[in-house]
């Protein structure tokens, strides 16, 4: 039996480090790892994108959905560039990724030989926690097991470099000798506890306040219980950064939802109102959705020191884990008696929900948006993992859609880099087979990305216990969200030459691919739509023709900045009586009589 190589020795240390799947491509640079995988019957499961880029958001998919570090690998030069981007994503919204990439032969390096690229130099910043490049046998273990530790312990992308010609060595082990680094496999983490005179601070500043908000994000997830509890002592509402959109379900009266440009009214005017601001998990960077500084006494809650006081004039900075630091304030707050604060707040939740209903009934032409999001919020299974990517389609995932039960949810928070949709929609039934997972799609990013990641589920999905995986496209032929930056940031009209996009029958390339593929066109068949699919064999395909002109008007614009808006593109925009009428149908709704008035 021939000796192990290093490929080998690497897939059998990810095996004792727990890793089941790897998201990649091919490419001679990493054959050594490839035939080492041929070798040990797929083990970690190897799961082939279509592209690298798809393969490192996949990894980031997997990673924010299973809470597990996710792992993707690459060949030398264009493949480990096509890795940047998802690598990116996983460094601005804190992902554990490692990316194990290939590099050129160590004899030919600096020979400016075919695909040689200064990979360390290329990888210095997205995984500036840790990129290292091994040249021997003995230096991987160490490198391998410091890359999936930091990538765990910053919850950063890390990456490893392995020369072609290093990948089919014989390996052996480090020694116990001078300049040898021997390694192990494992680690338990502590749970990091606050300092109690800290904590007693802070139990000041909260009990002090008669108008506390909360803001909570994707640091707090695991804290539910603690976060409900703190919330009925203060009197508080909880609004949640979109990072941290499934960290409280939305079924308590008293979370106004997202904040932000994408966020809810409830939480911007909570926001404007209070004068006691708790933070936990959260590094949400628009101050301008804040109070105004000065206005509120101001906690803030995080596990990383080096993001903690950031955003706003905090006055007790408390790090340590979420759950564990609120369990420790919790019996020193007060439980405050007077709830006219509270109660204000979910008056105005529930007038929200009921306006987000009557502006999902807008008519349109031919569908309104909305709707399809408003449709399957009362569907959604209460173990569902949800995806939207980056466009129009994240406004009405972060306003639309009720969470309930364990529902999951997450997107291109940070990077808001389009195109990760459908892999990180892969990337969840990969890592959570047995849960339904839904994707919500604009149609450029289905063009940039999605058509050809729908052949990877075609590949896969037999595999998954639970084969339903919804993949809805917003069609509309248009890059909405651009579209719309432009008309309310700069003022200016459609340019038409760089947002019309060419019609693509979505549908029908998922029904080549044996896929249910399902046309809406009408606002009735949106219902039914999503009752077929989520009772489906297999996975779906919607593609649903929505109308590009109604607007995602923010939280805080006032119906005369959307006037405003609509009177400075009047002239020039082809679409201009279109984006009025929707607008004003859509602002309106705000000020018809409601249910609870």
């Amino acid at each position: 039996m021939a000796a192990p190589t290093v490929g080998d020795y690497l897939l059998s240390r990810l095996r004792e480090w727990d890793v089941d799947t790897v998201f990649g491509y091919p490419g001679d640079g990493i054959n050594g790892l490839l035939a080492a995988w041929g070798r040990a019957d797929d083990r970690p499961r190897f799961v082939q994108a279509r592209h690298e880029e798809m393969a490192a958001f996949e990894a980031v998919g997997y990673a924010k959905f299973t809470g597990r570090i996710g792992v993707c690998t690459a060949t030398s030069g264009p493949g480990a560039i096509h890795l940047l981007n998802g690598l990116y994503d996983a460094k601005l919204d804190h992902v554990p990724v490692v990316a194990i990439v290939g590099q050129t032969n160590r004899s030919a390096m600096g020979g400016s030989y075919q695909q040689e690229v200064d990979l360390q130099t290329l990888f210095k910043d997205v995984a500036s926690d840790y990129v290292q490049s091994v040249n021997v046998p003995e230096q991987l273990p160490n490198v391998l097991d410091r890359a999936i530790r930091v990538a765990t312990a910053r919850r950063a992308p890390t990456a490893v470099i392995i020369p072609a010609d290093v990948q089919e060595l014989e390996y052996s082990p480090p020694t116990h000798a001078f300049k040898m680094v021997p390694s192990s496999v494992g680690v338990h983490w502590p749970e990091l506890a606050p300092d109690a005179a800290a904590v007693r601070r802070a139990a000041d500043v909260l009990n002090a306040g008669g108008k506390v908000a909360m803001l909570v994000g994707q640091g707090a997830r695991g804290a539910r219980a603690e976060i409900e509890q703190v919330a009925d002592l203060l009197g508080a509402g909880v609004a949640k950064a979109l990072l941290g959109k499934d960290v409280v379900s939305d079924e308590p009266t008293w979370v106004t939802g997202s904040i932000g440009l994408l966020g809810t009214r409830p939480s911007y005017e909570m926001m404007m109102g209070c004068d006691t601001l708790l933070t936990v998990g959260s590094n949400f960077p628009y101050t301008q959705f804040m109070p105004e500084f000065g206005q509120a006494r101001a906690v803030q809650i995080d596990i990383d020191p080096t993001f903690i006081g950031m955003r706003y004039p905090y006055e007790v900075n408390l790090v340590g884990d979420a759950a564990a630091t609120l369990r420790a304030l919790i019996p020193l707050l007060e439980r405050k008696t007077e709830r006219s604060w509270r109660e204000g707040i979910e008056e105005d939740v529930a007038r929200w929900w009921e306006t987000m209903a009557m502006r999902a009934g807008v008519e349109a032409d031919p569908i309104n948006p909305m709707r399809l999001f408003a449709e399957l919020s009362d569907r959604l299974p209460d173990n569902a993992i949800v995806a939207a990517d980056s466009g129009s389609a994240a406004n009405w995932y972060a306003r639309h859609l009720r969470f309930r039960g364990n529902v999951r949810g997450s997107l291109s928070g940070t990077l808001a880099t389009m195109g990760p949709g459908v892999p990180y929609g892969i990337g969840a039934k990969v890592g959570c087979p047995d849960r339904p997972v839904i994707v919500f799609e604009g149609d450029g990013a289905m063009q940039m990305n999605g058509l050809a990641e729908l052949i990877t589920v075609q590949r896969y999905w037999r595999e998954w216990s639970d084969p339903r995986l919804v993949v809805a496209v917003l069609h509309n032929n248009d890059l909405n969200q651009v579209t719309w930056e432009m008309r309310a940031m700069e003022g200016a009209p459609k340019f038409t030459e760089s947002q019309d996009l060419p019609e693509v029958d979505y549908a029908a390339f998922a029904a080549s691919l044996g896929l249910q593929a399902i046309s809406v066109e009408k606002p009735d068949q949106i219902g039914p739509a999503w009752d077929r699919a989520l009772a489906a064999d297999r996975p779906t395909v919607l593609d649903v023709r929505c109308d590009p002109n109604v607007p995602p008007i923010p939280p805080h614009a006032t119906f005369e900045q959307a006037k405003s808006t609509m009177e400075s593109v009047l002239k020039g925009d082809e679409d201009r009586w279109g984006f009025i009428k929707q607008g004003v149908k859509t602002k309106l709704q705000e000020f018809l009589p409601h249910r609870g008035s």
